[in-house]
């Protein structure tokens, strides 16, 4: 059975915070419906559940989450990077825009960014949008939603490799979209609907326009459990879609914990373990075949950060853990490690530390060697999340791990939530952003290449195209 959402809609504001005079609706304000910025600034946020370190994340939220899956994507057709992120209008903004911008890769040149959909007043950038391209060139903008008080949307481009114009497809309950476009058979969304806690779904579309029914996968509890949930990290090799996911005990996402995996080679029609056992959808048992690694009996968390392939198509996925979800030493360190189907077993190998559960990085896997990009190293704001920007690389298959460059220096910002392109091209290889943790900061957006070369997005622009700026 099919459903076919209607656009057009008018929203009711269940649930959106309003910030006096930014509360403006940039469409009438401007006159256009999708108005373009005058530079590069990215969403600062704070969740608000403080303890003795500081808030359990908060920052330059820009390119937030790890379960907003992809935001970037090269064009080979058009030599140009297309990129989504949580924007606004000024350095001390605390207005959510989901935004587009593009690279030209021939010029050096970055557009000004359009607008796509103007939050109205919230400043939560778990309504950041993901992307995805069709083989027509029209890229699609998918907005999440939060909960059931805040509905998610599709956009697609009116014109092919072009961000001008943009028209409503959809209007749904989605939160975190992670679409993946599959040629020849259309689009397959993963994504969370709270349903009392998260849980997840899937639905398909040969176009985009007409969409399944939404189709729970996985919704896991212990007898003794009222309530369950997960967070899913996914990824995309051809027709072959997978996705890496935790467990919330009771449905208490701060005890997020243990690794469970799922894929499809059928465009969601059968799901499997990785060794091809089918899977019964959706699953319900903790202690369930898809089950990769447990954390839970040692009390440790688990924070699942990107999803790659090996050079024989084998799953591996990047993640950090640890033993609480406040921030502070009382916790200690946090392990980066990556956890690898040898075709065979699990191989689970560690690669360093950091000091906050919400550090995240991304995994490259080219040539044989495997690369994560992520804020590792612990500074300028301690015990905060994000940090500066560190090139970890493994020559075998990541069993060991050598620091081969530190990115950034002397930063006054944390830098976080470091995203990889799908089908990435040098030198936008990585996008993300800065911010304070402490306190409510401007927040520009940087990008770099496979060998560690950075360039800062132009956060003011008075032309329609500037040169990023080199860092040094």
């Amino acid at each position: 059975m099919f459903k076919i959402r209607k656009s057009g809609l008018t929203v009711a504001l269940l649930g959106l915070v309003f910030l006096g005079a930014q509360a403006q609706n940039l469409a009438i304000k401007t006159g256009e419906k999708y108005p373009k910025i005058d530079g590069y600034k990215g969403i600062w946020f704070t969740l608000g559940q403080f303890s003795e370190y500081g808030d359990k994340y908060s920052g330059g939220l820009g390119t937030y989450t790890a379960k907003h899956i992809p935001l970037a994507i090269y064009a080979p057709q058009v030599n140009k990077t297309f990129f989504v992120y949580g924007g606004t209008t000024a350095p001390d903004a605390r207005y959510l825009l989901c935004m587009i911008g593009t690279y030209d890769h021939a010029t050096h040149t970055v557009s000004k960014p359009v607008v796509v959909y103007d939050k109205k007043g919230v400043n939560d950038p778990h309504d950041n949008p993901s992307l995805s391209m069709d083989d027509k060139g029209h890229l699609w903008v998918f907005v999440s939603g939060r909960n059931t008080s805040r509905p998610g949307y599709k956009y697609r481009s009116k014109l092919p490799y072009n961000t001008d114009e943009f028209e409503q497809i959809t209007e749904e309950t989605m939160t975190y979209p992670q679409p993946k476009y599959i040629p020849g058979k259309g689009f397959l969304n993963l994504f969370t609907k709270y349903t009392g806690v998260r849980e997840l779904y899937m639905e398909t579309s040969p176009d985009g326009i007409t969409w399944t029914e939404d189709q729970k996968l996985a919704g896991m509890k212990r007898p003794e459990d009222k309530n369950s949930g997960h967070y899913q990290i996914s990824g995309q090799l051809g027709e072959k879609v997978v996705f890496f996911f935790n467990w919330h005990p009771n449905g208490n996402v701060d005890q997020r914990t243990n690794i469970y995996y799922l894929q499809t080679t059928d465009f969601g029609r059968t799901w499997t373990t990785v060794d091809g056992q089918k899977v019964a959808t959706p699953v319900t048992d903790v202690a369930s075949p898809v089950l990769v690694k447990e954390f839970f009996s040692q009390g440790q968390n688990v924070y699942i950060k990107d999803v790659n392939f090996d050079e024989n198509g084998n799953p591996i996925a990047l993640y950090v853990s640890g033993p609480g979800h406040q921030p502070g030493p009382k916790n200690g360190l946090r392990q980066w490690a990556v956890i690898h189907w040898n075709g065979k077993t699990w191989d689970n190998h560690p690669i360093t530390t950091s000091d906050h559960n919400y550090d995240t990085g991304s995994l490259f896997i080219k040539d044989g060697e495997w690369l994560v990009v992520a804020p590792t190293e612990n500074t300028p704001q301690p015990w905060g999340g994000g940090g500066e920007v560190v090139h970890w690389k493994s020559a075998d298959k990541g069993r060991t791990w050598t620091r081969s460059r530190q990115l950034t220096h002397n930063s006054p910002r944390n830098h976080n939530y470091i995203r990889k392109v799908v089908n990435g091209r040098d030198p936008f290889y990585y996008f993300w952003a800065d911010g304070d943790p402490g306190k409510l900061s401007p927040s520009h957006l940087y990008f770099g290449d496979s060998q560690g070369k950075v360039w800062e997005l132009p956060y003011d622009m008075p032309t329609e195209k500037a040169e990023p700026k080199v860092m040094k």
